[in-house]
């Protein structure tokens, strides 16, 4: 038995033995007469850097110190829970308690800019930030669901706003740091790698969802939504916003948008109040192993469209249903999520070579890209928010009209409650006539509803594509 514990201690002994001389060496001393500094090592190790996806740095600290202070915790007050609140409360001189939830957010701008997710503002009626234990009143410039992210802005100056690096040049292997605030602990660090890029795991809302997720074993928990996921040099690369898991704790799968899709949605609700997306006008699929093989395909990367929009960039263009699109600009598409990133970086009116087969022959197109109303410049879509309606209205867009077949309507894009949640509606829901009057202007259909009272017929279609019409006795 002595021996056996002998021979297997002394196996891995030995190899630790022969690991450490070869440190010793080829990389641990450059005076060595066999090496001189990294030039002249081993071809197997040629490639090696201190820092960067080969090895490990020495220690995570000078990214650590370069970001965390950017990192700040936020609060969200979304309303008053009830459901606590009984008639003891009442002898007791007590109240119903404000429902907070918690969150953190990244530093974008010294004058106070703020990222964060979308669902870590969801339902908020007001928001606090918390930064280096001061306590700021924020204000909600803009919200997108289609990528999870939203921009606040806080008073103050000469904020530590973080230093941006570049998710499209992160590679996977690369170390990364996810900063978070969880719980106002200020700020928590955990390290891990780049597992993958481009993840699509289908839980965004939005009309227009874009997952094209940078995927990270980096501990991601409870808390950190709206953190940063940060390189070892401390730059932004990702805003950490979910995790996979069956328990609701990290189990290992953590998911962050990239830094530079993040950053271009942010400078759009900035500067014009809503995200420009740039509209091709096809609908695409990815590609299965079956549909390769009806389509007589060799690879599975690109994506295959399935849907032309009238009169839309693609149809203009001479692209058709059944095309295999592989490349957009310089960017190599393989699926929907490298499709979807490729388009979030252009504008309405940009001029876009997309490189397509049909028929198993390569050709270009350039598509003069779109916005959501059909045209080319920056699009400023008229909408109605109402905390009585307890909804936000808006005129639909080209690609509804298209796929519902209408020429008008307006859509109810978020609803918190009430009047209309509680006459049954859900987002989604496109009214199209009011008391058999056209629907058209979000800012006319939104105050009429406020003021109304009587007998009140609404038409349109639900969410799922179906005509409805309801009727109601409003007091």
């Amino acid at each position: 038995m002595l021996q056996s514990k002998i021979q297997s201690i002394g196996i891995p002994f030995l190899a630790g033995l022969a690991g450490a001389a070869l440190w010793t060496t080829f990389i641990a001393n450059p005076e060595s007469p066999s090496s001189s500094g990294t030039r002249n090592l081993p071809s197997q190790f040629a490639s090696i850097s201190p820092i960067g996806p080969g090895l490990p740095p020495e220690s995570f600290v000078e990214a650590s110190q370069s970001s965390t202070g950017s990192v700040v915790f936020i609060k969200n007050f979304s309303g008053t829970d009830y459901r606590r609140y009984s008639m003891f409360d009442y002898f007791f001189g007590t109240t119903p308690n404000q429902q907070v939830s918690t969150g953190s957010g990244v530093i974008f701008s010294k004058d106070g800019y703020i990222l964060t997710n979308a669902h870590v503002i969801d339902g908020a009626e007001t928001l606090e930030v918390v930064h280096q234990k001061q306590t700021y009143k924020a204000k909600l410039v803009g919200t997108d669901k289609n990528t999870d992210i939203a921009v606040l802005k806080i008073e103050a100056q000469n904020l530590p706003e973080i230093k941006l690096g570049s998710s499209r040049t992160l590679q996977i292997g690369e170390w990364v740091l996810a900063v978070g605030n969880p719980f106002n602990l200020t700020s928590t660090v955990t390290a891990g790698i780049v597992s993958a890029k481009e993840r699509q795991i289908n839980i965004l809302g939005g009309d227009f969802p874009l997952e094209s997720f940078i995927q990270t074993d980096a501990p991601i928990n409870p808390g950190n939504s709206g953190g940063a996921l940060v390189n070892v040099r401390g730059e932004l690369v990702g805003i950490n916003t979910a995790i996979l898991s069956r328990t609701g704790s990290y189990t290992g799968y953590g998911f962050a948008v990239p830094v530079d899709v993040a950053v271009k949605v942010a400078n759009d609700l900035i500067q014009h109040g809503e995200v420009q997306k740039a509209i091709p006008g096809i609908e695409v699929s990815e590609i299965t192993p079956e549909l390769a093989k009806e389509m007589a395909l060799k690879s599975l990367e690109g994506v295959v469209v399935t849907r032309i929009l009238k009169s839309g960039a693609a149809e203009k263009a001479g692209l058709q249903t059944n095309d295999l699109i592989t490349q957009i600009g310089d960017w190599k598409i393989t699926g929907k999520g490298s499709f979807e990133e490729a388009l979030s970086y252009y504008y309405p009116g940009d001029q876009v070579s997309v490189g397509f087969q049909r028929g198993g022959k390569l050709e270009v197109a350039t598509l003069i890209l779109q916005n959501l109303e059909g045209g080319t410049g920056i699009s400023k879509r008229e909408f109605y928010s109402s905390e009585l309606l307890g909804a936000r209205l808006e005129s639909i867009n080209a690609i509804d009209k298209d796929r519902l077949k209408l020429t008008y309507g307006v859509k109810i894009a978020s609803l918190t409650n009430g009047y209309l949640s509680d006459l049954g509606f859900r987002e989604g829901f496109v009214i199209t006539h009011i008391n058999e009057m056209p629907a058209k202007d979000p800012k006319a259909l939104g105050p009429y509803l406020e003021k109304f009272s009587g007998r009140l017929v609404l038409e349109g279609i639900a969410p799922n594509g179906q005509p409805f019409t309801q009727s109601y006795q409003v007091r």
